[in-house]
């Protein structure tokens, strides 16, 4: 028997190592001739830089950038060796959790940017980058600028940081952009579509959650139009309109325009990062799971992307969680066989989150199913 475990994080309390090792562990318990297989389990948002180091065999690397507003942030990516990638979290260095909301129109991607250039000056030229959870609305002309692009206005001087400088570029200029830019690859977990401008675009349907006010959200939306159109005509396409341009503030515009980013849905930019699918063509049974699922797990979360995998090769899906809620019945219909709570007896949250606690109820339940197989 072959088992694949890929696992999402408990968020509070286990990673997703340390579940898949809890159900390899049961799996064992069961049935010790069995091959398991554990990998990293994320969707690109929160979690994946931490999930890939600890399941990749990869190096934590600290540094320090700008942050949102222009403070010193200590941050860290990762680095795959074997692949040479970094993998990183724009969040980590521009993220809303480190804004004071009061300035949004001021806030910058610079961070990203050094981030990047950080990895490039240490060797690396492949980039799995999640976008998402972002406090900027600049179009990500602060992470470009970090990285030698020039955004000028009609004095030819820099417009500034942030999106209340976007309405002033009349310029782009390239010939100081790191060279080594031509050398690298950018894959970009990106899981939303909306595009760079408009009611749909970046400054109305998410800038309201990092502090623009309704008077402030046409003035910034029309800077980020200006931008547009000079970005245009200096690369002489327009991806304004491309679903996803829109996401962290613009960034992915900015990766698509400047950077030739590929913008992919987090899910499937991960499951391809960790290969699970080669390992999962020849599996009997896989084994996926999250803290809680519920009706948007079915909605194409990472567990769902695994059991669609297990699918696609005849392999039985089975799902642990912390808890399901009722209408967890739709991930049936999205692809998994079936689906276990690990809790064992009435309990706290805080005792039901406890890691060793949720370590051993992992272990206890897999042990159980799978002595049913």
């Amino acid at each position: 028997m072959k088992v694949v475990v890929a696992v999402d994080s408990f968020k509070g309390s286990i990673t997703s190592m340390e579940a898949g090792i809890a159900v390899k562990a049961g799996i064992l318990a069961a049935h010790p001739e069995a091959t398991v297989i554990v990998k990293p389990l994320a969707d690109g948002g929160e979690g994946t830089t931490d999930a890939l180091i600890e399941g990749m065999n990869g190096k934590r690397i600290d540094l320090t950038v700008s942050g949102p507003m222009g403070d010193p942030v200590r941050t860290y990516y990762g680095y795959l060796e074997n692949s040479n990638t970094a993998i990183m979290e724009m969040a980590s260095a521009a993220g809303i959790m480190l804004s004071d909301h009061a300035t949004p129109q001021e806030a910058t991607t610079y961070g990203v940017g050094e981030m990047i250039l950080h990895a490039i000056n240490n060797g690396i030229r492949n980039f799995i980058i999640g976008i998402g959870g972002s406090a900027t609305n600049d179009g990500g002309i602060g992470m470009l600028k970090a990285l030698g692009f020039s955004f000028l206005d009609q004095n030819g001087k820099d417009v500034g940081e942030g999106g209340q400088a976007l309405e002033k570029i009349v310029s782009v200029n390239m010939s100081d952009k790191m060279e080594l830019l031509s050398q690298c690859h950018f894959q970009i977990a990106c899981d939303v579509t909306n595009p760079l401008c408009g009611p749909n675009g970046a400054t109305y349907i998410y800038g309201p959650q990092k502090g623009v006010t309704p008077e402030a959200a046409p003035v910034l939306d029309a800077g980020m139009a200006n931008y547009a159109a000079v970005t245009a005509s200096v690369i002489g396409t327009d991806y304004s309109l491309a679903e996803g341009a829109g996401a962290a503030g613009g960034l992915g515009f900015a990766f698509l325009s400047y950077l030739n980013g590929v913008l992919t849905p987090g899910v499937q930019l991960l499951l391809n990062a960790i290969h699970l699918e080669e390992e999962i063509k020849n599996a009997d049974i896989v084994v996926t799971g999250e803290g809680r699922l519920d009706h948007q797990t079915a909605m194409g979360k990472a567990p769902v992307g695994v059991a669609q995998l297990g699918k696609k090769y005849g392999a039985k899906t089975i799902a642990f969680a912390g808890s399901v809620t009722k209408e967890a019945s739709a991930c049936n219909k999205a692809g998994i066989d079936a689906f276990f709570p690990i809790i064992r007896g009435i309990t706290t949250l805080e005792e039901a989150m406890d890691p060793q606690t949720a370590k051993s109820n992992m272990k206890s339940c897999a042990e159980q199913v799978f002595r049913l197989l």
